[in-house]
């Protein structure tokens, strides 16, 4: 099992800007998806961007027009730029990553916490 490792979170003011990062600490082959998602306290956790190998991306509605997900392929590295911050974004923002190499593979990080105060 591969732990991805995420950095960048912090505390930011209402309107500010995080970049999160995400890496695999090791070679992972035919990654089809890079995920974010994020869970606020009492609440399920939620989808906030992927992209697929190809570079298709998808959003949740809450994040559509401030958030852009990216990936650098060649670094198995994906990133969640974060603008316009809001305290609603508060959370553990977890990145994910999914594939298939000989058996079908579904790997987290450990999370990292952005606090965007009012």
């Amino acid at each position: 099992q591969v732990q991805l490792v995420e950095s960048g979170g912090g505390l930011v003011q209402a309107g500010g800007s995080l970049r999160l990062s995400c890496a695999a600490p090791v070679n992972i082959f035919n990654i089809n998806a890079m995920n974010w998602y994020r869970q606020a306290p009492g609440k399920e956790r939620e989808l906030v961007a992927g992209i697929t190998s190809g570079g298709s991306t998808n959003y949740g509605d809450s994040v559509k027009g401030r958030f852009t997900i990216s990936r650098d392929n060649a670094k198995n590295t994906v990133y969640l730029q974060m603008n316009s911050l809001k305290p609603e974004d508060t959370g553990v923002y977890y990145c994910n990553m999914v594939g298939r190499w000989f058996k079908a593979y579904d790997y987290w990080g450990q999370g990292t916490q952005v606090t965007v105060s009012s």
